[in-house]
């Protein structure tokens, strides 16, 4: 038993194929929405825009944040030159 392990695979997928029951659902698109009408036949439902306030962070905060990582990785680099 220690053939080509892919023949092993695909025998094995090939004996499980015949033992398999045959698919008895109808054709359709198969969409996970269930409706197996094609788009231009089924009704238009109506969009909502969805209105998100969403506020801006101010560029001073965004430069803050730089200086202080900055800041801190200089600590880091300098106190490891001098370790």
């Amino acid at each position: 038993m220690t053939g080509d392990p892919e023949k092993l695979l695909s025998e094995a997928l090939r004996a499980q194929a015949t033992r398999a029951p045959a698919d008895t659902s109808p054709v359709g698109y198969g969409l996970l929405s269930g409706s197996d009408l094609p788009p231009a036949l089924r009704p238009q439902e109506p969009t909502h825009r969805v209105i998100e306030d969403v506020g801006q962070v101010p560029a001073t905060l965004i430069l803050l944040l730089a200086l202080v990582l900055g800041l801190a990785a200089g600590a880091v680099v300098g106190l490891m030159t001098l370790l």
